[in-house]
């Protein structure tokens, strides 16, 4: 016999191709990532759903794991709803894994810490249009992540932070910045308890651009001192960027593999 309906909370694990997006949050007039998986959602449900999201990644931000969380009522076990979700979804969104948890979880407030990858290549290219930042980048891995060094641990990273964002508090813990690649194509990962908007992408143009004028890690400590948004460099292309993962306590990382999905 089919289970009964129940209310119950789900742990979404969502990749997308934010090329096609205004963003992750849902908008009145434009195109979302969430408004995308709310109408999937209601046309499950026959209600409407609202969502929480980890991140609110920028508008042409990508993402292997961004997470969500809902609460709604079905019939649907945990990998019924994944699959049930991804039949309702366009090609750009899918739900990669899906657990029942407590009531209590919420994707966002619970979150421990989050994992964003950038990547530069070398211009032209046309396989990575819209996937990364075509840049011909003067600088390697290793003074890249000489010049990085200063913005690991708990810091005021208003520098890096847009005028007018709504955050509460411009502090953030930085628990990994690691640069890897050749200067034909670089990778940069980086992990923290929270970001600031837009803060990945300035720090990425910001040590870039330190890097390569030989101020490295005295030029980007001098920036985080400031603790003013005209110090930092312009933000990155939002197409070279990418959620990767969110960490939750006695769960670890969501996704579990993902990693592999952005090289």
């Amino acid at each position: 016999m089919p289970a009964e309906p129940r209310v119950a909370t789900f742990r979404l694990a969502i990749e997308y191709d934010g090329s096609g997006f205004a963003g992750w949050q849902v908008q009145r007039s434009e195109r979302t990532v969430q408004g995308e998986v709310e109408a999937a959602l209601q046309r499950l449900s026959g209600a409407p759903v609202r969502i929480a999201g980890a991140g609110r990644t920028d508008a042409g931000c990508h993402a292997a794991g961004q997470v969500a969380s809902v609460t709604l009522r079905t019939r649907l076990a945990a990998d019924r709803l994944r699959m049930a979700l991804n039949a309702h979804l366009p090609a750009d969104v899918r739900v990669v894994e899906a657990a029942e948890v407590a009531e209590s979880f919420h994707a966002r407030f619970r979150a421990m810490r989050r994992a964003y990858r950038y990547l530069i290549v070398r211009p032209p290219s046309a396989i990575h249009r819209g996937r990364a930042w075509a840049r011909a980048t003067r600088a390697d891995a290793a003074s890249l992540n000489a010049a990085v060094r200063p913005l690991l641990g708990a810091h005021d990273f208003t520098s890096f932070s847009r005028q007018g964002a709504d955050e509460a508090s411009p502090r953030c813990r930085v628990t990994r910045a690691r640069w890897r690649g050749s200067r034909g194509s670089l990778r940069f990962d980086i992990e923290a308890d929270r970001f600031l908007y837009t803060m990945v992408r300035r720090v990425v143009s910001t040590v870039v651009r330190a890097a390569e004028s030989g101020g490295g890690a005295r030029a980007v400590q001098a920036i985080l001192d400031a603790r003013s948004r005209r110090a930092a460099a312009p933000p990155a292309p939002s197409h070279g960027l990418y959620l990767m993962r969110v960490r939750y306590p006695g769960v670890g990382w969501v996704p579990k593999e993902r990693m592999n999905v952005v090289p």
